[in-house]
């Protein structure tokens, strides 16, 4: 198997929508902003991204009743290409595993 495996801290910025597949699967999708400084080739360089989540079965429901817009959390999971309504590809983190960031840091 190859790998496929990716942490990304940030901040939820668009509302939790949550569904349930035809075969009774819970799934809840947002997005997730993430900014940050980081290093190449010796410089620092700013970071930024949306990336889409869905996080999917009952353990992940559990922890997305504690996200709301605003949260930090960190998502690990594995990213796969999605095609929208308009057909237009595009990749979204399937969460694993989700933590709350400590404000308290």
């Amino acid at each position: 198997m190859l790998t496929n495996y990716l942490v990304l801290a940030g901040t939820v910025r668009k509302g939790l929508i949550r569904h349930t597949s035809p075969s009774g699967i819970p799934h809840c999708y947002f997005v997730l902003t993430h900014r940050s400084e980081q290093f190449e080739g010796g410089f620092a360089r700013y970071a930024w991204c949306r990336m889409p989540i869905v996080a999917s079965g009952k353990i992940l429901q559990s922890y997305t009743c504690y996200i709301t817009v605003g949260s930090r959390i960190t998502v690990t999971g594995f990213i796969s290409t999605h095609e929208g309504r308009n057909g237009l590809n595009k990749l979204v983190l399937h969460a694993e595993k989700i933590d709350l960031i400590d404000l308290g840091e």
